[in-house]
């Protein structure tokens, strides 16, 4: 039976180094659920993790650094939630935009602490900054691809306006419903992701 591994090699699970590093994420952005990031202590990732503080610099620089990764980990979930509408390859779009939003929602409900500290963080972090730049860059760029490939297709609305444009409008009123739904109740998600979708329909497709 084929295990998908080369023969003589022994599949190796995660390290000390990484299971530890791991770890320091967990208790940051579980600390991180329950007040902002410099309030949080190195001493306290440290215990958290079950290591010693001088150990914690072995894996992060700082606590700006834990929270970079953790962030830079969670926009990775969120990017591939939303190709579920990005990489459709010609199907409708009605349930695909939903299915996106929805999958980005849920993921915000999961990691809102992460992703509120890291927006926070950007205001007097140059490297956060520069960190969302990208994500807004990498986000607002595959939407625009996607609106271009429709409008070539004859599916969505012709411009103007640009495609690009469009996109950041778009993807920056997702960010900010997001930020304020990841901290209200849950019984308004199915209403935000009706609302949502209306909207990115419309504006696309004018359906």
């Amino acid at each position: 039976m084929a295990t998908g591994t080369t023969p003589g090699v022994r599949r190796r699970g995660p390290s000390k180094g990484d299971r530890t590093s791991q770890a320091i994420l967990d208790t940051a952005e579980k600390l991180l659920a329950e007040r902002d990031l410099g309030s949080i202590t190195i001493d306290e990732l440290a215990s958290g993790a079950g290591i010693s503080r001088s150990a914690f610099y072995f894996h992060f620089e700082s606590r700006e650094a834990v929270l970079y990764l953790l962030a830079d980990r969670v926009l990775a979930e969120l990017f591939e939630s939303a190709e579920v509408w990005m990489s459709r390859r010609g199907a409708p779009p009605e349930d695909a935009v939903r299915t996106a939003i929805a999958g980005n929602l849920a993921i915000w409900r999961k990691h809102g602490a992460v992703l509120r500290a890291a927006l926070r963080a950007r205001d007097g972090d140059p490297a956060m900054e520069r960190f969302w730049v990208d994500v807004a860059r990498r986000f607002i760029g595959a939407a625009a691809q996607q609106i271009e490939a429709d409008r070539a297709a004859g599916i969505a609305l012709p411009g103007p306006p640009s495609a690009k444009q469009v996109a950041s409008v778009l993807v920056s009123m997702n960010d900010e419903v997001f930020y304020h739904q990841s901290r209200a109740r849950r019984s308004g998600d199915r209403e935000v992701v009706d609302t949502l979708t209306t909207v990115w329909l419309r504006s696309i497709y004018g359906s």
